[in-house]
């Protein structure tokens, strides 16, 4: 959840100060992008991917000091909670090797440290919610000792002022209050990075935007929280409600939640710099020494620290970053719809699908989002996230469709066509390509496999939810470490 701060305690007079600072920011963001100081010569792409750890009975083990000294890898790093930890793979240029690399990579790193954090006692496992997790693993004791985490479980609860309420309705139904924010640990996510010019920005946002349905509802992986079935990508409602930083009156007047879609299709990468700032209050309002306007006035490149660190509490699915690199600055979306796992091959078929869709739509003359409208593209998301790849979404020319069809006649096709644009190398296009083409072809994802195979572990088993959950998760652990697609995994 970002870089870590010093131990404070924040005054009026910080957030005041912070606003006049972000100002300035945005001021020098403006300047910048006047200037075409973002000109991207040579675009990357990576990803982040969290893990949750479990003990030999498949429960959350709050272990991940332990694991993490084991590991001992910089690659690796805390998260929220001290079940959770998060491995930051190294950039790639999108082009030919390199998907394989990014997965060649992934692979080692796994079983290396999962090697590791056998040796200490917890298996490392990539799923979007762990099934196993209650309601007893969400007290703020729970929290990694981070002073960030700390600060913003303060920060958020006092902004609201209120006990969080997280309620939910799918398959069954889920009613509770939350004294602190570590139910998000809950949520545990792929988020792909691809770096893109200041002026393509937009285009790549709307492309991600505009695919969110059709991606989360494939990718689905979280049916479970708290024992019960909820949403096929519960992780979506559950981390929109734990750090949502309004009152039940500021959320019945319409006041924008912290955890958001957005509101329009975009045409300047400034417009969201610039909404985060007119519509959200600070969180962290922790101050940098730079200038950042002195900094472009004697030819260097700021930093943005308050711009950055205040984007960084602002949680859109697709989100902006501003970031610096060898002097130069660049901007970067961040897509953090995918749920983690349930394989590496799996995180990296979702990767290879959103990286060839977002590069094929950005080039359409006819945009999909001139014909779709936000409003439909923001339901089709809570759609995917709700029905899984069952869902049925609207798309320009088709109406309302399946996603599995809509993915497997209209959006896989594009992604071929994208991934060429890139470079890709064909063998590793159409074998990655392939495994989303088979989950849409036997229905079969993340959430559909846990969902089914937990029923034939509770109905009529004698197994309290709990053990079927358990059952559950260690057979989940042992395919996923075969690293073979989920899709075909046995459902015995």
């Amino acid at each position: 959840m970002g870089q870590d701060i010093k131990p404070r305690s924040f005054s009026p007079e910080d957030r005041a100060l912070f606003r006049d600072k972000l100002r300035r920011c945005l001021r020098a963001f403006v300047r910048m992008s006047e200037e075409g100081r973002f000109e991207v010569r040579r675009p990357f792409t990576g990803f982040e991917i969290e893990f949750n750890l479990v003990d030999e009975r498949g429960d959350p083990s709050l272990t991940n000091t332990e694991v993490l000294a084991a590991i001992d890898d910089e690659s690796f790093q805390t998260e929220l909670a001290q079940y959770n930890v998060e491995i930051n793979v190294e950039p790639r240029r999108l082009r030919g090797s390199a998907l394989r690399e990014f997965e060649d990579d992934l692979v080692a790193r796994l079983e290396t440290a999962g090697a590791k954090a056998r040796a200490v006692g917890p298996e490392v496992v990539m799923v979007g919610i762990l099934p196993t997790v209650t309601p007893d693993h969400m007290g703020a004791e729970t929290l990694s000792p981070k002073v960030r985490y700390r600060l913003l479980n303060e920060q958020i609860i006092a902004e609201r002022g209120e006990n969080i309420h997280i309620s939910l309705e799918g398959v069954e139904k889920l009613d509770l209050t939350s004294d602190s924010v570590v139910p998000e640990s809950a949520c545990t996510s792929t988020q792909l990075h691809v770096e893109v010019s200041e002026g393509a920005f937009p285009v790549y946002w709307n492309a991600a935007q505009a695919i969110a349905g059709p991606q989360v509802a494939v990718c689905a992986n979280s049916p479970f929280l708290f024992q019960k079935e909820l949403w096929r990508e519960t992780r979506i409602k559950l981390f929109e409600q734990s750090i949502d930083t309004r009152s039940v009156e500021l959320t019945e007047q319409g006041v924008r939640p912290r955890v958001w879609f957005g509101q329009r299709w975009l045409e300047s990468v400034t417009d969201l710099f610039e909404e985060n700032q007119r519509y959200f209050s600070p969180l962290l309002p922790d101050l940098d020494d730079e200038d950042p306007l002195e900094v472009l006035d004697q030819g260097g490149t700021p930093r943005l620290a308050e711009l950055s660190l205040h984007s960084g509490t602002i949680y859109r699915w697709n989100r902006p970053v501003y970031d610096v690199a060898d002097g130069r600055p660049h901007l970067r979306i961040e897509n953090r719809i995918l749920p983690a796992g349930p394989t590496v091959i799996d995180t990296m078929a979702n990767a290879a699908f959103y990286f060839g869709l977002v590069r094929r739509l950005a080039a359409d003359e006819q945009p999909v989002w001139t014909r779709l409208s936000f409003e439909a593209a923001e339901d089709n998301f809570l759609r995917g996230a709700r029905d899984g790849i069952g869902a049925r979404l609207h798309w320009p020319g088709l109406g309302e469709v399946g996603a599995a069809e809509l993915t497997l006649d209209t959006l896989l096709p594009l992604a071929y066509e994208g991934l060429d644009r890139w470079g890709v190398d064909p063998a590793d296009r159409d074998r990655l390509l392939g495994v989303v083409e088979q989950r849409c072809r036997t229905g079969r994802n993340g959430a559909e496999w846990q969902a089914a195979v937990f029923h034939r572990l509770y109905d009529g088993s004698g197994l309290s939810r709990l053990d079927a959950l358990r059952a559950m998760t260690i057979r989940y652990v042992e395919h996923m470490r075969t690293n073979a697609p989920v899709h075909t995994w046995p459902l015995d």
